[in-house]
């Protein structure tokens, strides 16, 4: 049997990583090992296809992917695309230098390697600790850094009618020093004395 020739690694960093924006997806994730499971998979060469169906689970570092479908495709060119279906599809990648993670969920989830652009489509949501975006469709463009958020029609559940929803949260406030004395470090240590 003849090994696929889609780079999944790459596939997958970058679908993660447009969702994080580059410069804050976990950039040691990019070297680690790619773990797939399925319950099947099937690959045609001649077209550049592979399809991983049933309970997919992909784990590269930080990076973690889950759908019910995932199919991968590259272009002549050697551009990547790939496309997670599932109810919902998912993924969750650690922020770099941060201890907090990007999560994505969609009914849809593609990835153009080509364009460097990602999106979710039906009942869409990108999260990342207490902030929070809902739609229908959710775009982003790692070239420009570009996020577009489309409310679903008037009658979706997908937005809560037909609107994107956001919460975020306030920046938090550095510490206030405490006033007085600075604490110094004592030169000697006493024992008390009975």
């Amino acid at each position: 049997m003849k090994k696929p020739n889609v780079n999944l690694r790459l596939v997958f960093a970058c679908m993660l990583l447009a969702t994080a924006g580059n410069s804050f997806a976990e950039k040691a994730d990019r070297d680690q090992p790619v773990n797939l499971a399925a319950d099947s998979m099937t690959v045609d060469d001649a077209r550049q296809v592979s399809i991983y169906q049933g309970n997919v689970i992909l784990t590269q570092g930080t990076l973690a992917i889950r759908g019910d479908k995932l199919v991968v495709r590259e272009d002549a060119q050697g551009f990547q695309s790939s496309t997670a279906y599932g109810n919902p599809a998912s993924f969750r990648q650690k922020r770099e230098g941060l201890d907090e993670f990007v999560e994505g969920y969609a009914g849809r989830i593609e990835y153009d390697g080509n364009t460097d652009k990602l999106q979710l489509f039906t009942n869409a949501r990108i999260k990342r600790n207490d902030d929070e975006v809902r739609g229908s469709y959710i775009a982003y463009d790692g070239k420009t850094e570009f996020f577009e958020v489309v409310g679903g029609p008037k009658d979706s559940a997908a937005a809560g009618s037909g609107r994107v929803r956001a919460v975020i949260q306030p920046k938090k406030k550095p510490a206030a020093a405490l006033p007085g004395v600075p604490l110094q470090p004592s030169g000697t240590i006493d024992t008390p004395r009975d």
